[in-house]
């Protein structure tokens, strides 16, 4: 077999792997950086290439056959050597350039990352930007992304996590509201009231409060909520809040700004909201591919805007 096939059937089998890991022709082509057309063909040429099919295709997804996982499986981890080697000898050299997608939250994305975006490219103008806002919690390898940025109270092990800030949620109302329905003194009092809540899937409709001064035999208090309107975004529940259809929870980056000017108050101040929304904001990657000089520079950009504009 002559060199230029061997090159050939190499290229083809790496993108088996990365099909292996995305599971979506369209993500791979992206990874890749080539078209969704180029991936079909060069897949038909590797299937041609065997004598067998390699993968099933469904609307949803594209799964491997028993064939295709075992080809993945021989050849995904010296793949990954290479693609470490290769990344590192590069960083030596020259100044940090390259593609760096990430994802984020959208509140925390707009309100904390978007406005510095123009100063981080003039910084380094080699390094290309993707950010993608969205509230779920991305697969970074199955979908491509180098960085995510989460709020959260931990990460799993598989990942590599640095803290950006600390955070904490705040339980708030407007006014009006409160004027209407009354002030509650105990969270045991909050199933009376119209309680708006964040929309996350397999999340209970129950909120958890410690007091926040010590006191003997304290216990955490658990309170199932009710209300009138839900959404899987904090700043749209904000907006809820301001317009005084209830009490809710927001973490203290979507709050602050409402709370400082007045237009939102704090509700049972003397108990603190725990285990709903993370208590860190953290920048996460994953744990098998060493970060590249152009990742570093966006993390290291991150810990700077956390750290100097802190949430309130």
């Amino acid at each position: 077999m002559s060199n230029s096939k061997i090159g050939g059937i190499l290229s083809d089998l790496h993108l088996l792997t990365v099909l292996a890991q995305t599971r979506s022709l369209t993500q791979a082509a992206r990874r890749l950086e080539i078209s969704k057309a180029s991936v079909s063909m060069r897949l038909r040429q590797l299937e041609q290439t065997v004598g067998m099919s390699l993968v099933r295709r469904t609307t949803r997804a594209v799964t491997l056959t028993p064939a295709a996982a075992q080809l993945v499986q021989d050849t995904q981890l010296p793949f990954e050597q290479i693609e470490r080697s290769f990344a590192q000898v590069k960083d030596l050299v020259g100044v940090p350039r390259g593609l760096v997608r990430i994802t984020a939250p959208v509140a925390l994305g707009r309100q904390r990352i978007a406005p510095t975006i123009a100063t981080f490219v003039q910084r380094f103008p080699e390094i290309r930007l993707e950010l993608d806002l969205s509230d779920r919690f991305a697969n970074l390898t199955q979908e491509g992304f180098d960085l995510a940025v989460r709020h959260a109270r931990s990460i799993p092990e598989a990942y590599v996590a640095r803290v950006l800030c600390e955070s904490r949620s705040w339980l708030l109302a407007s006014k009006s509201y409160l004027t209407q329905r009354g002030i509650p003194q105990h969270p045991n009092e909050l199933v009376r009231h119209d309680c708006l809540l964040y929309l996350r899937a397999g999340a209970a409709q129950t909120w958890s409060f410690d007091p926040v001064a010590p006191r003997k035999r304290a216990e955490r208090v658990r309170v199932t909520v009710s209300g009138p309107f839900k959404a899987n975004n904090s700043e749209v529940l904000r907006e809820a809040l301001l317009g005084g259809l209830g009490i809710g929870l927001l973490p203290d980056f979507s709050a602050a700004e409402a709370v400082h000017e007045g237009k939102l108050l704090p509700v049972l101040p003397a108990w603190r909201p725990v285990g709903f929304f993370g208590e860190r904001v953290y920048a996460v990657w994953p744990g098998a591919v060493r970060a590249s000089r152009a990742v570093g520079c966006v993390v290291e950009h991150l810990r700077q805007i956390f750290s100097t504009t802190p949430a309130q």
